[in-house]
């Protein structure tokens, strides 16, 4: 698995708490936001929040790249 899989990507690496960053993504309408903390660094997970919708649990990096490309080809194919 390519860890590259082509996402554009921002990190908000700011000095703030954790749920002023997860609010002000949501102001944004960022679509994915992924969440990496020391229990997710320790079982090589990421916690998946989608916008409008919160907290989707947590996921391999893989398994969000693959949710992410079938997304990508469902919007695609329904063009």
């Amino acid at each position: 698995m390519n860890l590259f899989a082509d996402i554009r990507a921002l990190v908000d690496d700011r000095n703030e708490k954790v749920g002023r960053k997860i609010r002000d993504a949501e102001m944004r309408k960022v679509p994915f936001m992924l969440v990496v903390g020391e229990k997710e660094q320790e079982s090589q997970t990421v916690s998946v929040r989608r916008h409008g919708e919160g907290d989707l649990g947590a996921e391999s990096p893989a398994e969000f790249a693959e949710r992410v490309r079938a997304e990508v080809a469902q919007r695609l194919s329904a063009l």
